[in-house]
C-alpha cells in the first residue's frame, strides 16, 4: 500500500489554520504568514515571503483562467478545497511590496441554526413562500454561514429548486429533498447580474445571491422578489435601517420613489449580524432582527427609515430585536467585555450611559 503524497507548503499552512482553530491565513511579499484567531492577527514563525516564493506555493493551486485574471488584473477569487481539511475561499491581489493572499476557512459540516447559537425565530426564514431576505454585515461577520444553514434547514424540509450564485462557490450542499444548482463567477457566469437574469428563467423557488454588489443586480434581485420568487442576499451594512437606505440610494434620485414601493411591498426580513470577542477565546454573533410588517412597508414606501430602528426596537412581541440590545444582552451575560460591547455599539453615547449606570468605567477613559 502506497503512502499518501506528502503536503505541498501552502497545503501545511492550511493545516495548521485548521489545527489552531483560524478563520484565515494571510500571505503578503514582504511578511511572513499570519494567522487570525479568535479575531487577532498571529504570526507565523517563518521568513519574509518573496514573490518567487509567493508564486511557487501560489500558482499551483489556482485554476488557470483564474490565474490569469490575477496577472491581467491585479485581482481574483477563487475556492480550493484540501481533502480532509476544510474548503477555502481564496482572494488574490497586489499590493505595494508585490502579490498577497488571503485564504478564508469554510467550514466542511453545515452548521445548523441551532449549532450557531442563533435565536430561534431566525429560523422563521426558512419558512418563507417569497420575498427579499437580506443577511447583512462587515466582512466576516459569518453572513454566508448563516445563509448556509437557513439553506441546508429548507433542503432537509422543501422540495425547493434553489439556484446559488456564488464568488466562488463556498458551501457544497448534499443531495436531499432540494434540487440545488450552485453557479460560481467565472467559472459559470461573468457576473452576478448575468446569473440572476439567468436563473429566473428557470424556474426557481429560491435564488441565493452571495453578494448585491451594483445597481443591475439589486433590480433584478427586487423584480425576482417582487414576482414571488424567494431572494436571499447579502449587503455590508449593520443595521436594518442602513440596509434599506442602501438599497434605495444605489439607484438614481428620479427612481428611487419607484424602488422604495418596490422594496416596501417585497422586503420580508433583515438579519444584520457582526461577531464580537467572547471573554473566553472565542467569538459570538450580536444580532439585529427586523420582520417587515405593514407599518415598516409604510415607512419604506414613504421615505421614513429612520423610524425603522424604533419600529424594531418596540417589534420585540413579533421577534424582533435591534443590535445594540442583542450586544447588550451578551455582555449583561458575561460573555463579551464592556470594551468588545462598546467598541460594536451603534449607538455608543447610550451604550455609555448604560455602563455608567452599571458602575463600569468606560472604555479608553
Amino acid at each position: 500500500m502506497s503512502s499518501p503524497a506528502p503536503l505541498s507548503r501552502i497545503d501545511r499552512f492550511l493545516q495548521m489554520m485548521r489545527d489552531r482553530g483560524a478563520s484565515d491565513l494571510h500571505l503578503s511579499v514582504g511578511r511572513p504568514p499570519m494567522l487570525r484567531v479568535s479575531g487577532e492577527l498571529e504570526h507565523v514563525r517563518y521568513r519574509l515571503l518573496d514573490d518567487e516564493h509567493f508564486r511557487s506555493m501560489v500558482e499551483p493551486i489556482t485554476p488557470p483562467e483564474r490565474w490569469q485574471q490575477f496577472v491581467s488584473t491585479g485581482d481574483t477569487d477563487f475556492a480550493y478545497e484540501l481533502a480532509d481539511v476544510a474548503r477555502f475561499r481564496v482572494n488574490l491581489f497586489r499590493q505595494q511590496r508585490g502579490m498577497g493572499a488571503v485564504f478564508r476557512a469554510i467550514p466542511s459540516r453545515i452548521m445548523g441554526l441551532e449549532e450557531l447559537g442563533l435565536p430561534p425565530q431566525v429560523a422563521r426564514l426558512a419558512d418563507l413562500e417569497g420575498g427579499l431576505v437580506l443577511v447583512t454585515g462587515p466582512t466576516g461577520s459569518g453572513k454566508s454561514t448563516t445563509l448556509a444553514a437557513l439553506i441546508d434547514r429548507i433542503n432537509s424540509t422543501r422540495q425547493y429548486h434553489i439556484i446559488t450564485i456564488e464568488d466562488p462557490i463556498e458551501f457544497v450542499y448534499p443531495v436531499r429533498k432540494s434540487l440545488i444548482h450552485q453557479r460560481e463567477l467565472g467559472t459559470h457566469a461573468s457576473s452576478f447580474a448575468e446569473a440572476l437574469r439567468a436563473a429566473v428563467r428557470e424556474d426557481p423557488d429560491l435564488v441565493l445571491i452571495g453578494e448585491m454588489r451594483d445597481l443591475e443586480t439589486i433590480s433584478m434581485a427586487l423584480s425576482a422578489a417582487e414576482r414571488g420568487v424567494l431572494v436571499f442576499a447579502t449587503l455590508h451594512t449593520n443595521s436594518a435601517a442602513k440596509t434599506v437606505d442602501r438599497i434605495i440610494n444605489v439607484f438614481p434620485s428620479s427612481e428611487q420613489e419607484g424602488i422604495r414601493n418596490i422594496l416596501g411591498e417585497s422586503l420580508r426580513a433583515v438579519v444584520a449580524q457582526q461577531l464580537l470577542p467572547t471573554v473566553s477565546g472565542g467569538r459570538v454573533a450580536a444580532l439585529e432582527i427586523l420582520f417587515s410588517s405593514q407599518a415598516i412597508g409604510t415607512m419604506i414606501r414613504e421615505g421614513k427609515t429612520s423610524q425603522i430602528t424604533s419600529a424594531v426596537q418596540t417589534g420585540s412581541r413579533s421577534g424582533m430585536i435591534d443590535m445594540d440590545s442583542s450586544i447588550r444582552k451578551l455582555w449583561e451575560d458575561g460573555l463579551v467585555s464592556a470594551a468588545a460591547a462598546f467598541d460594536k455599539a451603534i449607538d455608543k453615547e447610550a451604550f455609555a450611559e448604560v455602563l455608567r449606570e452599571a458602575g463600569e468605567p468606560l472604555p479608553g477613559a
